[in-house]
């Protein structure tokens, strides 16, 4: 039998990047695109990489093309530190990382995994290294096949944290949970990563939310930028940690917004929603002006240029708001495509859409 598993792309709509600093947001995944683990039983353990894991290119340009699109890339990618930087490196095999958090983690809480083995490869639509928590979707679509080849039940807060646990203890990336909660449980989710609630409990406060029909929400990204989390967060860390005031005072202000954005949801009031967002954007480029580049500023004045609304999904190279009228969406989409930039509408995903 072969097993197959799916993963969405996630959209933060509004909070991030507090997520990682015991601040509060929503977000949501879409299923414009996906993210698919396909296991079965063999004899032996054997990881198959994707077709994107290739080393063999017609010629250096189409290398330089497709790593400008991907970056360099991996099934899980394998990050290094130079010089206090974590560096991607191109490498096939750091799959295995998953499949040994996944171990370890079953033997850690005393579920008895049968003695069997398998084959594992994924494929992936998500547009990578884009902000729309491409890599996380990966790691949760094969977590979700080797749960169901195992028999292992967890709940979506669990599979959460050790999706995060693998990224971060095994591949070193410094993210936040955000993408794999909204990964994990399938439907929008405003989260309270209170500190102390966490440190009880392990998990964050997590309530499934609908986002109302009446939204009208865009995504939009460029395939020529290509620059991950970690770059924003491993600047933010250091700064949080040591007390700097801006920082600090802007995780509180992340967190409001999300509370403000809730509540004009529960209101139905669409139309505090578009100042909100944009706030969450500029607020960013207060505290992390370096992190923010030019086609990552243009992306979102080009958006605003038209009336839409416009901030960041995740670490850059995607952004999402809100646009009023089909008529200022067409325009959206006419005045994005003369810089490249592709606009979709979200199909956004609700409980138990997705195994």
């Amino acid at each position: 039998m072969i097993i197959k598993t799916i993963a969405f792309p996630r959209a933060a709509l509004i909070g991030n990047p507090s997520d990682g600093y015991h601040g509060k947001t929503i977000a949501f995944v879409f299923r414009n695109y996906q993210a698919e683990a396909e296991l079965y039983e063999t004899p032996e353990l054997e990881l198959w990489p994707s077709k994107r894991d290739h080393n063999i290119f017609s010629c250096m340009d189409a290398l330089s093309a497709d790593v400008q699109q991907y970056g360099y890339y991996a099934s899980f990618p394998l990050i290094i530190n130079i010089n206090n930087t974590p560096t991607y490196f191109m490498t096939l095999k750091d799959n295995e990382g998953l499949i040994k958090k996944f171990n370890e983690f079953c033997h850690a809480e005393g579920i008895r995994l049968e003695k069997k083995n398998f084959t594992i490869r994924y494929s992936s639509t998500i547009p990578n290294r884009l902000g729309l928590a491409g890599s996380s979707a990966i790691i949760t679509a094969a977590m979700r096949a080797m749960m169901e080849f195992y028999h292992v039940k967890l709940a979506p807060a669990v599979l959460a944290n050790v999706v995060l646990s693998t990224e971060r203890d095994e591949l070193g990336i410094p993210a936040g949970l955000q993408d794999r909660v909204a990964q994990a449980y399938n439907t929008p989710v405003f989260m309270d990563f209170d500190r102390e609630y966490m440190r009880e409990h392990g998990i964050g406060r997590y309530e499934p939310i609908e986002i109302p029909a009446g939204l009208n929400l865009y995504v939009a990204y460029r395939t020529d930028l290509a620059e991950g989390s970690e770059v924003l967060h491993s600047r933010l860390r250091e700064d949080y940690e040591s007390g700097v005031p801006q920082v600090v005072a802007a995780m509180e202000e992340w967190a409001q917004l999300t509370c403000r954005v809730k509540t004009a949801f529960e209101r139905r009031d669409f139309n505090a929603v578009p100042e909100l967002l944009n706030r969450n954007f500029d607020l960013r480029c207060e505290v992390c002006p370096n992190a923010v580049s030019f086609k990552n500023r243009q992306m979102v004045e080009l958006a605003r240029s038209v009336g839409a609304s416009a901030k960041f999904t995740g670490s850059g190279g995607a952004i999402i708001g809100t646009y009023e009228n089909e008529k200022m969406y067409c325009e959206l989409v006419r005045v994005l495509k003369t810089e490249g930039i592709n606009v979709i509408k979200p199909e956004i995903v609700g409980t138990g859409c997705a195994r």
